[in-house]
C-alpha cells in the first residue's frame, strides 16, 4: 500500500493494496474499456473483481496474487477498498458491484451486438440465469454456456471445454467461480481464448439467477452487504467475514499508521 500509481500505458491511477493492484475506475469506464477491447480485436485480457477477502488471501498466496496482478484490470468490488481509496484521496464514488457490472455490459451488449459466454456456478443455476438474462435482454446474444464439474478437470476435459468456447465465438467469457478459483481459472486460460476478455464476478450468477438473497440497494450502498451474506449464508462465509476481514483491517491500519509516523518523521527533518 502506499503507492498511489498513474498507471502509464492506460492513464488510469490505482492503489497498491497488501501487494494487489486496485484500477480505481467506475462502472462506465470498466464499461468502456471491455467495448474497447472487443472492437480492437484484443485476446487474452481478464479483469478480477476485488474486495477485502480477495487482498487478503493475495497477500498470503504468491500464485492468487499473480493471478490478479495479471488481470488487465482490477476493480474495487469491496466497500473497504472504496473506503481506502478515499483515505488516500482518491474520489471513488461507488464499488464496482459484480451484478452491477454485469447488468450494464449486457445492456450495451444487446445494443451493440456483443455475444457473451457463462462459465461456472451449476447447470441448474445456469439456467435461471439464462431465463432471467432472456427476460430482461431478449435480443442478447449468448453463445454458449458450461457449468464446470466440482472437482479439478483432466487435461482431456480442459481441452474439450476450451475447444467448446472457441468454437462458440463468444466476445465475453463470464466467470462465476468464486474467489481464487476464478482468479486462477482466467489466469491459466488466458493465452488459450480467442475471446477478448474474461471477467470474474463471482457470485452474481447466483444472485441475478435468484438461488442466492442480494442484500437490499439500501444495504448494499452503505458498505453492509458483508453482514447480510453473513447472516443468509453463516457456514459457508463465517471464515471470510469474522477472520480474514479483521485481518485486512489489521494490516492496512498498521500500514497507515507507518506511512504516517514516516510522512512526520520526513517533514521534521526537511525542517
Amino acid at each position: 500500500m502506499g503507492k498511489e500509481i498513474l498507471c502509464k500505458n492506460q492513464g488510469r491511477s490505482f492503489l497498491d493494496v497488501l501487494g494487489v493492484r486496485i484500477d480505481l475506475v467506475q462502472v462506465p469506464k470498466v464499461i468502456e474499456i471491455v467495448s474497447g477491447w472487443i472492437e480492437n480485436k484484443e485476446r487474452g485480457k481478464y479483469i478480477v473483481v476485488s474486495n477485502a477477502y480477495d487482498v487478503v488471501v493475495s497477500r498470503k498466496n504468491s500464485r492468487i496474487r499473480n493471478a490478479v496482478n495479471s488481470s488487465a484490470l482490477t476493480v474495487s468490488d469491496g466497500i473497504s477498498l472504496v473506503i481506502l481509496a478515499r483515505i488516500k484521496g482518491f474520489p471513488v464514488k461507488k464499488r464496482v458491484y459484480g451484478p452491477d457490472l454485469m447488468l450494464n455490459f449486457l445492456k450495451i451488449a444487446q445494443e451493440k451486438g456483443y455475444s457473451s459466454f457463462f462459465y461456472g456456478t451449476t447447470e441448474a443455476t445456469l439456467g435461471l440465469l439464462l431465463r432471467y438474462l432472456k427476460s430482461e435482454f431478449p435480443d442478447l446474444r449468448i453463445s454458449g454456456w458450461y457449468a464446470p464439474p466440482f472437482r479439478e478437470m483432466t487435461k482431456e476435459e480442459d481441452e474439450k471445454v476450451t475447444e467448446l468456447i472457441n468454437d462458440s465465438k463468444p466476445d465475453v467469457i463470464w466467470v462465476g467461480l468464486g474467489c481464487p478459483k476464478q482468479q486462477l481459472w482466467m489466469h491459466s486460460h488466458k493465452d488459450a481464448f480467442q475471446a477478448p476478455v474474461m471477467i470474474g464476478v463471482g457470485a452474481a450468477f447466483d444472485f441475478l439467477a435468484g438461488v442466492k438473497p442480494q442484500a437490499p440497494p439500501w444495504i448494499r450502498n452503505n458498505g453492509f452487504e458483508w453482514l447480510f451474506r453473513l447472516v443468509t449464508e453463516p457456514k459457508r462465509l463465517w471464515r471470510r467475514y469474522l477472520i480474514a476481514y479483521p485481518v485486512f483491517v489489521y494490516y492496512i491500519t498498521v500500514e497507515l499508521v507507518s506511512d504516517s509516523i514516516k510522512s512526520l518523521f520526513n517533514k521534521k527533518r526537511k525542517e
